[in-house]
């Protein structure tokens, strides 16, 4: 990904110049190089203005969109403006980067490490007691609930135990490969957990429960592809973390932390 940041100076008809983005933007929303753009003004200084679209490359940009169809109407749009550019640059992202405290993870929504502890718990009880999956997960160890607790809070927000006392992303995929996990089983998988959601009592509203479902189906369809004989995923890669309905990016075919 390739981060432009275009800054104007508009000393002229700012609305003006405001609806003419607005309109340009139909280009950038059909064009398949943008990911994503957004228009800010400054509170301090209302004639500044800052663009930032984010292009699958810089490549993308100046040789897709440039070359492409949707080039010519943006430009017709905001022509008049032109002269109010101050910098039109592409910058590169860096790891650092993070949510800050102003919205909590998911992890604290659900009510910590206690909720995930009830939710595996109760979903272990089901487990062992269903006929498709209870074959799948005889035999397993005492402490599997409480494993299976630290990963889910660790993928919610929660702090990084798995990794730190599991094995982190590499043990859970080895717990995976050449199992031959079955769409029946992945499916009867995601009814007990979600079923185990209800009776430990997570909450219930329809944001959470939407982040809840949404990597559920994520994550369980990853082990389906992991599982199946010849798969060849990534060995290393840090545990997957997700938010209110966002999938964890992916850099290099892996999942960034």
């Amino acid at each position: 990904m390739t981060v432009e940041y275009v800054r104007y100076r508009v000393t002229g008809d700012a609305q003006a110049f405001e609806d003419a983005y607005a309109r340009a933007a139909r280009s950038l929303a059909q064009a398949p190089e943008c990911v994503d753009y957004e228009l800010s003004r400054c509170t301090q200084d209302p004639a500044a203005y800052v663009l930032r679209l984010t292009w699958t490359s810089a490549a993308g940009h100046l040789e897709g969109f440039r070359h492409g169809p949707h080039f010519p109407p943006f430009l017709a749009e905001i022509r008049p403006w032109v002269d109010d550019l101050e910098e039109m640059r592409h910058y590169e992202p860096t790891a650092v980067a993070g949510s800050g405290g102003a919205v909590p993870t998911l992890h604290a929504w659900a009510g910590g490490a206690g909720a995930f502890e009830r939710l595996t718990e109760v979903f272990d009880g089901k487990v062992l007691a269903d006929p498709v999956l209870g074959p799948v997960f005889a035999g397993m160890d005492a402490s599997h609930p409480r494993h299976v607790a630290l990963w889910l809070a660790e993928v919610f927000g929660g702090p990084p135990r798995y990794t730190a006392e599991r094995g982190g992303y590499p043990a859970m995929l080895g717990h995976h490969l050449g199992r031959g996990i079955t769409e029946v089983q992945r499916r009867r998988w995601v009814d007990l957990l979600l079923d185990a959601a209800d009776e430990a009592r997570l909450p219930d509203d329809p944001e959470f429960r939407a982040a809840f479902v949404g990597s559920v189906e994520w994550g369980t369809r990853l082990a389906v592809a992991n599982s199946r004989p010849g798969a060849a995923p990534p060995r290393e890669a840090p545990v997957p973390r997700w938010g209110w309905g966002v999938a964890p990016p992916y850099r290099d075919g892996t999942p960034a932390g």
